[in-house]
């Protein structure tokens, strides 16, 4: 392989000043635009030898054939002229924006002779008022149904109004109380635009000064003993409080702020947006995103935040917004500047700030972001492989890439798990017709080892001596007979043999994983490595991986029985860890199981207790002084737990292997089950 693309422009002819820049194929199809400060050093990165180049980035270099340049005069030019030329070539090798649906939204349309407030999907309805994007349908018409007690503005459609004014019968929506339009005969054109406004100004600002004059009303009715009148002040007052119990206050009245959470991978990234005004959540909206180059968690950003707020949508169902004064995101960008200097030019130059949230409530809602952000990635994925003619055709495509004669119906994935060189374990999971059989996963527990590749051969090694077990399938009773079939055979623990088996890692673990194969004499099991930086397929004696389409489903598929194997792996790690606390705190003289359930319930995990001193440690009930500072001293000689990881690193654990056939997972994903707010009628109810 030569060094580098033999049409590399010279180094000399590149310039040095901020730029956009766009590689094109021999068809003169562009493949990638990009921006940079200083287009020779931005550009000289792309020319360096291939060998050291990302997978999918040496893709698109050897995949074009010229590479062309603009230089502009600032920074906030070249985001500009990007994102336009993004816009009108949509190059391949660029994000992707997925946006399986749009938002409703509550509109009054300010324009018209009588406004209306009405629910649309339509963001370009001209002279119109918005609020949202409302999480579902129904939430629209909940808050409509309130807000229209307090505020009887019009409700029916254009043509029910133009008839009822030109017969001067009531609309039909008005002869029930549901339209209060002039088209209702109850007020003037004049009357009901003082409505809409006060309907906007509440929507705008949810000021309780307004629910403090109805109260005020309701008090006078009620003295003056006109108590129908004093019952329509309350049965409104009761109304708005239901609109505000159904939006979540997360921040002070005076903050209006745009948050996103983002959860990625190698292969796409989950967007979650909240708006924030006037310090409550006004709508959340949620998308993902196509990764097609390895590109950074800032570039991300940037890209993302400029596809929210331009003019035009890189996707239909997106709508171009005006930006609030501060917009949180949880990682700045390189050109943070530029693009917060864009950012006020999108809002008429008043001036948004572009920021991080470090601490406080604003952190604690970008925590609830981000874990909304990745609980929509998982869901993203796993739907993907979910349609039986997704995972066909992903079958299909897994055995042509990797050559197999027939397709991968039942499929093994390995993975090695330790902490900092000690308790390692590892597991094998079983998917077949692309679904996980989780009756069939296993773990694994290694007593010695050298190193990652050596604990995955002894794995291997063990299931591989299994291969050949009795597989028959138990004696099914007939279930149009009610007669008992005695002496069934019970179920073996491997239904057959696998097509094709995956290992966590790449051309090492692969090369282990090949070993054992060969010594067990097996020779029709297919065997592939991914390795996680790259989402590169391995093969057994191959100096190149495999590089398959990022958006392909079959590396969908890959990637998810990786990530399986890998949460099951760290599953049995955890409790594992948590099982050898309690037996060292059980050595205490004085601290028997329920002490130490005691303890364990107390400070709510293991991390929380190592932190606690002494005394902090006797305030649990049963537990003294001298047993607090024995504990203390027990949990310092005792490795720290830290991440359970899948690094080559050295191991040694003196355990016994552990490999009953009645470990199934039933286990959540580690660190527990997101929690998901709930959704209200204006975006999700945080927890306090």
């Amino acid at each position: 392989m030569a060094d580098t693309v033999p049409w590399r422009p010279k180094a000399g002819e590149i310039p040095t000043d901020p730029g956009v820049y766009r590689w094109r194929d021999e068809s003169g199809r562009v493949l990638y635009v990009g921006k940079a400060k200083n287009l020779r050093a931005r550009l000289s990165n792309y020319f360096a030898p291939l060998p050291t180049l990302h997978e999918r980035t040496r893709r698109m270099v050897l995949t074009a054939r010229s590479v062309e340049w603009t230089t502009v005069g600032s920074e906030i030019e070249a985001l500009q002229l990007e994102y336009t030329w993004i816009k009108e070539f949509d190059p391949p090798f660029n994000v992707k924006f997925r946006d399986d649906k749009s938002y409703p939204y509550m509109a009054i349309t300010m324009a018209d002779e009588a406004p209306r407030v009405m629910v649309t999907r339509n963001r370009k309805i001209k002279g119109a008022k918005y609020f949202g994007p409302y999480p579902k349908i129904w939430a629209v018409h909940d808050t409509i149904d309130l807000m229209i007690k307090v505020f009887p503005i019009r409700t029916c459609s254009d043509s029910s109004y133009k008839r009822a004014m030109q017969t001067g019968k009531p609309c039909f929506p008005g002869q029930i109380g549901k339209c209060g339009g002039p088209c209702s005969q109850r007020v003037s054109i004049e009357e009901h635009r003082a409505l809409v406004e006060e309907f906007v100004r509440f929507m705008n600002s949810y000021d309780r000064r307004v629910i403090t004059e109805l109260r005020q009303r309701m008090g006078a009715s009620a003295d003056a003993m006109q108590y129908e009148q004093a019952a329509k002040f309350r049965d409104q007052v009761e109304a708005l409080e239901a609109v505000l119990e159904k939006s979540a206050v997360v921040l002070r009245d005076s903050v209006d702020i745009d948050l996103f959470g983002i959860a990625e991978d190698e292969l796409a990234a989950a967007v979650q947006l909240f708006s924030v005004r006037g310090g409550r959540i006004r709508g959340v909206r949620g998308w993902v995103v196509d990764k097609e180059l390895d590109i950074s968690t800032g570039e991300l950003v940037e890209q993302i935040v400029q596809g929210v707020y331009a003019d035009n949508e890189l996707t239909p169902a997106a709508v171009a917004e005006e930006p609030p004064r501060e917009v949180v995101v949880p990682t700045m960008p390189e050109d943070a500047e530029a693009l917060q200097q864009w950012l006020s030019e999108r809002r008429g130059g008043r001036g948004t700030k572009l920021s991080t949230a470090q601490r406080g409530d604003r952190a604690g809602l970008a925590r609830t972001a981000a874990q909304n952000a990745a609980q929509a990635l998982m869901l993203y994925k796993t739907k993907r492989s979910a349609d039986y003619t997704t995972r066909s055709a992903a079958l299909a495509d897994i055995q042509e890439a990797l050559g197999m004669t027939e397709a991968p119906l039942r499929m093994e994935c390995y993975d090695i798990s330790h902490l900092q060189g000690t308790n390692v374990v590892a597991s094998m999971v079983v998917f077949e017709d692309g679904l996980p059989r989780k009756d069939q996963y296993r773990r694994y527990t290694i007593a010695e080892t050298t190193d990652d590749t050596d604990s995955m051969y002894q794995v291997l090694t063990r299931r591989l001596a299994r291969l050949d077990e009795d597989a028959d399938l138990p004696d099914v009773p007939d279930v149009t007979s009610a007669e008992v079939v005695e002496g069934s055979k019970p179920s073996k623990r491997f239904a057959y043999r696998p097509q094709l088996l995956i290992v966590d890692g790449g051309q090492p673990q692969v090369q282990a994983a090949k070993r054992a194969l060969d010594e067990a004499g097996v020779r029709d099991i297919a065997l592939v490595g991914i390795a996680k930086r790259l989402e590169e397929l391995w093969l057994p004696d191959d100096d190149f991986p495999v590089i398959m389409p990022r958006n392909s489903e079959a590396l969908f598929l890959i990637q998810r029985i990786r990530d399986e194997a890998h949460r099951f792996a760290i599953t049995h790690q955890r409790t594992r860890r948590k099982r050898d606390v309690r037996s060292r705190l059980s050595e205490i003289p004085g601290l028997g199981p329920s002490r130490v359930n005691a303890l364990l319930k107390h400070f709510g995990s293991v991390a929380r207790l190592r932190e606690a001193t002494a005394d902090e440690i006797s305030e649990v009930n049963g537990v003294g002084p001298a047993t607090a500072a024995a504990v203390v001293t027990k949990l310092r000689q005792t490795p720290t737990s830290a991440p359970a990881t899948s690094a080559a690193s050295p191991t040694s654990a003196p355990d016994a292997e552990t490999d009953p056939a009645d470990e199934t997972d039933a286990a959540p994903v580690p660190g527990g089950p997101v929690r998901v707010p709930e959704v209200t009628h204006d975006g999700p109810q945080l927890p306090s």
